[in-house]
């Protein structure tokens, strides 16, 4: 990825139209790179998570382009390769595995549920965590989880209203969405184990994520 990583740091710097078109070529190459990268991740990923398999690696990576409408950067693209590796597809539910692909060791391995704008979602992981916070408590304890994750998301101050503020788990109800980040260094990215390596760290997440979509069985996505 040393390619992709390098045109991703040449697209920040010069972050317009004229030098994205002027050097189309170039980012071909290297979006070809991020795909074949996603391929290789979706086959390893498979081994202990096959419904992955369910779309082309083409189908879950999003645009550069950014949407500048309601924003005050007005930076046309974001210099990051991103891709989400799930059965639900770039959907942010069902819940699946991040891949970002950023300059200056700001790569990382994803998991959770990154979206907290989905009122409902929030709401029904809340509710199943309440009557099954043992399940939680054992995976978020687990050795390996432990020493690799730590749970980050939007937090309110207090435990919301209609949520035992005694709970055993109250700290965790005042999320609003709950999610991993295992960050990566450009070397880490750039390493010919990259595959074999991110594949262990997402095979841990993987009950992480089943938890949070058993939570959200039944979930629909706002249609607009």
């Amino acid at each position: 990825m040393k390619n992709a990583l390098a045109y991703l740091s040449a697209l920040k710097e010069n972050n317009n139209r004229d030098w994205y078109h002027a050097n189309k070529d170039w980012y071909q190459k290297a979006n070809m790179e991020f795909e074949e990268l996603v391929g290789e991740l979706m086959t390893a990923i498979a081994v202990f998570d096959p419904k992955v398999m369910r779309f082309a690696p083409h189908d879950l990576i999003f645009k550069l382009q950014r949407d500048t409408r309601f924003s005050h950067d007005k930076a046309p693209y974001n210099p990051k390769f991103r891709a989400h590796i799930s059965i639900g597809g770039k959907l942010p539910i069902p819940c699946g595995y991040y891949l970002v692909i950023a300059q200056d060791d700001q790569s990382f391995l994803g998991g959770g549920l990154f979206a907290s704008m989905f009122s409902g979602a929030t709401t029904r992981i809340r509710d199943y965590l309440v009557s099954h916070d043992e399940a939680f408590l054992s995976i978020i304890t687990e050795p390996y989880f432990k020493s690799h994750f730590k749970i980050e998301g939007e937090i309110l101050k207090t435990v919301p209203r209609g949520y035992d503020k005694e709970h055993p788990q109250a700290e965790y109800l005042k999320y609003k969405s709950w999610y991993l980040q295992n960050f990566l260094t450009d070397d880490q990215v750039s390493d010919c184990n990259f595959t074999e390596e991110a594949a262990i760290l997402f095979q841990g997440m993987k009950p992480f994520n089943d938890y949070l979509n058993q939570a959200l069985q039944g979930f629909q996505m706002p249609s607009h």
